[in-house]
């Protein structure tokens, strides 16, 4: 699933006639930097929620993408139409979760990580184990400081403020069990026929408490393109 539904605020006046995921970045979408590199990893179904601006984005992708791994097929979860806002993070994976493989990958669509690795075998690898969630980690970038989420034997940490142990920045990739939007950890129903508005971070921190959690730092190339500033700094030449 790859999460498509913000208004990208802080990137105005760019998103105002454009979903923040199609912006382009080094003459390509975002959405398609992910599209790649989940078919690089062998993903050949993905999910994508919409809401700002949503029809633009079925409108620009179509129902399968092709790319230099084979074909993707596309559907969309239209936040906007069925309900006319969007549902936050862990009630749009909610309303996507009977469409959804489990476990499944997760990723925003306004990040920049075109390395990652979506490996079916990291997928078969945390379906054998009893955690709800893996996370991968970043370094704090400069926007960032304080991180998100402590890292103990690869386990992520909800760290109180007076905690000196380092944080971390959740990357917004993660592969995710249907059972953590289940309770007690979520308590919005599959489908979210109501159209529940809901943040993942409580869900992940209620998880996190229960120690399961996992987490890894991925060390590769990752950029939150959350401003103006941030898109036009990935734009320039490499020197």
């Amino acid at each position: 699933m790859v999460l498509a539904a913000g208004r990208g605020q802080r990137l105005r006046p760019l998103t105002d006639h454009m979903p923040k995921p199609l912006l382009p970045v080094r003459g390509r979408p975002l959405l398609i930097w992910h599209l790649h590199a989940l078919a690089r990893g062998g993903v050949r179904r993905v999910l994508i929620n919409t809401a700002w601006l949503g029809a633009q984005i079925p409108a620009a992708l179509g129902a399968v993408q092709d790319t230099p791994w084979g074909e993707v097929a596309l559907a969309y979860s239209m936040e906007g139409e069925d309900f006319g806002h969007a549902l936050e993070t862990a009630g749009g994976i909610a309303r996507a979760l009977p469409r959804l493989e489990d476990p499944f990958w997760l990723v925003a669509g306004d990040v920049y990580a075109p390395d990652f690795a979506f490996d079916e075998a990291r997928r078969a690898a945390f379906a054998r184990r009893a955690d709800l969630a893996h996370l991968w980690l970043v370094p704090n970038p400069p926007h960032h400081p304080a991180g998100d989420f402590g890292l103990d034997e690869g386990h992520a940490l909800d760290l109180p403020a007076d905690d000196p142990r380092p944080r971390w920045t959740y990357s917004t990739i993660a592969l995710l069990r249907h059972a953590l939007f289940r309770p007690p950890w979520c308590d919005i129903p599959p489908g979210n026929p109501n159209g529940a508005v809901a943040p993942l971070a409580p869900v992940l921190r209620r998880a996190m408490a229960a120690g399961r959690v996992s987490a890894e730092v991925w060390p590769g190339a990752w950029t939150d393109v959350g401003t103006p500033q941030r898109l036009a700094a990935l734009q320039a030449p490499a020197t």
